[in-house]
């Protein structure tokens, strides 16, 4: 019949079409709120440690010794029968001071040497960046100890050594950024518009530019309490009988078959640290959102 009237073929209208499903959403709020709260309660342990433990992580009770966990200690005991909770909760304030200023020195002098760096350019640059690539390509754990070697032991020596370690690392990322943002459309416009260009650095590169290198130190952050445990884990850090979570795992390294608690409890806190800040900086980075 179509033929014979000349009316063209009907053509089917156009289906229902397909829900595509959307990438999620890197976890959401879902892990970001459990990350969160694990920092709030390690910070709080750190500032406020008599709140959330009333044992002297010094005194020790001998008839007590190696107790496993349990409702008096809820992480046991140790070979001298120091309750082992009070020394991880005590010992919050030495390892993640030592976190905190490891990741300011690296931030601050970074920062300032990425921003020089990329702000100036030229042959300052090359050099800048030459010396940042020696640098990296020393393993990093080796760069701190051979600085703890020349500053001498001690908690603020750990931390300035591996603070000096990350300068490397912060001065790239902050010197990429500060190109990339640079070289902006709006960046260009303001210069023309006759914009100063320290003025424009200060106005919008600096702002533009901050949320990467902040993701960096949420990074770093749990990269450096690794750092702090393991030198203290050496025996670099404080000395004993000062708690800190890496020489708490040390201590117990001669127990591992009749006491398991005494490296394996303070080793998770240090693991769940690392994986909070890693989520943290992951919700303070929206490129790393995307790109995930």
């Amino acid at each position: 019949m179509t033929a014979l009237t000349g009316a063209p073929p009907a053509t089917p209208g156009p289906g229902p079409v397909p829900d595509v499903p959307r990438p999620p959403r890197h976890g959401g709020l879902a892990s970001l709120v459990p990350a969160v709260a694990t920092v709030a309660l390690l910070l709080g342990w750190a500032v406020l440690p008599a709140l959330f433990t009333g044992h002297d992580p010094l005194l020790g009770d001998t008839s007590r010794a190696l107790h496993p966990p349990g409702t008096q200690s809820w992480f046991g005991t140790d070979q001298l029968g120091r309750d082992l909770y009070a020394r991880v909760v005590h010992g919050s304030s030495l390892t993640l001071r030592a976190t905190f200023l490891a990741v300011g020195v690296g931030l601050a002098g970074g920062g300032l040497l990425g921003l020089v760096s990329g702000f100036v350019g030229g042959r300052l640059d090359g050099v800048v960046m030459r010396c940042v690539d020696v640098v990296q390509a020393i393993p990093g754990l080796l760069l701190s100890m051979a600085l703890i070697a020349v500053l001498g032991f001690g908690t603020v020596n750990v931390a300035l050594a591996v603070g000096l370690g990350f300068v490397a690392v912060f001065a790239r990322v902050t010197r990429a950024e500060v190109l990339r943002v640079s070289t902006s459309t709006y960046v260009e416009a303001a210069h023309a518009g006759g914009v100063r260009r320290s003025s424009g650095l200060v106005r919008h590169v600096l702002p533009n530019s901050a949320a990467p290198v902040l993701a960096l130190a949420a990074v770093q952050f749990g990269q450096a309490v690794l750092a702090v445990s393991a030198l203290s884990f050496l025996g670099f850090g404080a000395a004993p009988p000062a708690p800190e979570w890496g020489s708490l795992v040390a201590e117990g390294r001669d127990y591992l078959v009749t006491a398991w608690w005494l490296t394996t409890l303070p080793g998770l806190v240090v693991v769940a640290t690392v994986l909070a800040t890693h989520r943290i900086s992951q919700a303070l980075d929206p490129e790393a959102r995307r790109r995930t």
